[in-house]
């Protein structure tokens, strides 16, 4: 085997790949899937093959709201149908109260002209059905595999896997998660905070149904959102403290009920039956640049923020479809795809657009964790003020659905 080809590719003049994607998650998959079908030969290196998702499972306890922007690139992908028709919840409304000034703001997806917000749809079943339809677009799935160093070179960057094998490829795109060893490996730094915080996940049953809508109340702690599962239950992101969350992950179910219900002010009623729990880290992670030589971040390599918007997916998504479409204006002009004028486009505009999303989800969280009576009292009558003025509030609903 020579270091540009594995057994059975064809030879090819330079490298045997244009891209090479690291990383088989929601992101990354999506970006190997959009890339090979806008024409490029395209290899997804993969750790661990996602774990099989079937109906007869349990829901994951990891959901993603995702925006229009999201579903049209999904979509546009052949995915998107099986993905709704297997299990997705539909939400037409977004309703968000403040615990504190009792301010609240209610977002409808008629007033924007459409028919729904999104959509809730389990981490592990958008993984799966991306990871599947890879194969028949062409993507090499290479897996396990594991790159444990590269080195960018005049007309290709080659890729030194831990198994001995190399690949070569024109552009390197990792999609490797917010630890990103190939971040470090590019000596990429980021910036941000630790918000010492735990997302607290479960799916519960609500004495009352969830009426198609996502909810979400500020609490002094951090935020606590229902989310709207296709089969009538929600499923909760309750933003606590990290030892707080240590002590709800260890009520019995219960008390957990029971102190969740007090926390979504029985906006639905009773909490009547819930998951085992599970929690997971926040933090603010910004890349200091998204491009190195024929290297390029996307996902939450590039950007980890605050799940408190639900966005998180939906960025990187943009990303996949910015990279793409960058791309193939640079093959369609003659241009080398890796070239740092063309990757300095993909960089400069999504790393603007993240870092704007990132910083603002970040404001939120600091203005909503006020707890000064005046400084309420202000928040509350912004809350107020948005909600009643129609074009400010339909800009931050569209911002919100990438429109």
């Amino acid at each position: 085997m020579n270091a540009t080809s594995f057994r059975g590719e064809p030879r090819r003049r330079g490298p045997a790949w244009d891209i090479a994607v690291v990383g088989g998650g929601m992101v990354g998959a999506a970006a190997a899937l959009a890339l090979a079908r806008a024409g490029f030969a395209t290899a997804l290196l993969e750790a661990r093959e996602p774990s099989p998702w079937s109906v007869e499972q349990e829901v994951d306890l990891r959901v993603v709201g995702l925006a229009p922007s999201s579903i049209a690139l999904l979509d546009g992908l052949g995915v998107w149908k099986a993905i709704r028709d297997a299990r997705s919840g539909p939400y037409a409304h977004m309703h968000v109260w403040d615990a504190e000034s009792g301010a609240s703001i209610h977002f409808d997806a008629a007033d924007e002209g459409r028919d729904l917000l999104g959509y809730i749809v389990e981490n592990n079943l958008v993984q799966w059905r991306l990871w599947n339809a890879l194969e028949a677009a062409g993507v090499k799935r290479l897996c396990p595999a594991e790159v444990k160093a590269f080195d960018a070179q005049d007309d290709r960057i080659q890729l030194e896997l831990a198994d001995g094998q190399s690949l070569a490829a024109r552009l390197l795109v990792a999609a490797d998660g917010a630890g990103s060893p190939l971040r470090k490996l590019a000596g990429i730094e980021t910036r941000g905070r630790d918000y010492a915080q735990r997302a607290v996940v479960a799916h519960v049953r609500t004495e009352r149904p969830h009426q198609g809508t996502a909810w979400q109340r500020f609490l002094p702690d951090g935020p606590l959102a229902l989310l709207p599962l296709a089969d009538g239950r929600s499923s909760i992101v309750w933003s606590l403290p990290e030892e707080e969350a240590r002590r709800v992950l260890a009520l019995d179910d219960d008390a957990f009920m029971a102190e969740l219900g007090v926390a979504s002010d029985f906006h639905l009623g009773r909490i009547v039956g819930t998951t085992p729990r599970a929690a997971f880290p926040l933090k603010l992670q910004l890349a200091t640049t998204y491009q190195a030589e024929r290297f390029v971040l996307l996902g939450d390599a590039a950007h980890a923020v605050h799940p408190l918007a639900g966005q998180g997916v939906n960025l990187g998504l943009r990303d996949v479809a910015e990279l793409r479409d960058t791309l193939v204006a640079a093959r369609d002009a003659g241009r080398d795809i890796a070239a740092p004028h063309v990757l300095r486009r993909y960089a400069r505009n999504r790393r603007s657009a993240d870092t704007l999303d990132a910083l603002g989800f970040d404001a939120l969280a600091r203005i909503y964790a006020w707890r000064s009576p005046p400084l309420v009292a202000a928040r509350g009558l912004g809350v107020r003020l948005i909600d009643r003025l129609s074009p400010l509030k339909r800009r931050l609903a569209g911002h919100a659905a990438g429109l």
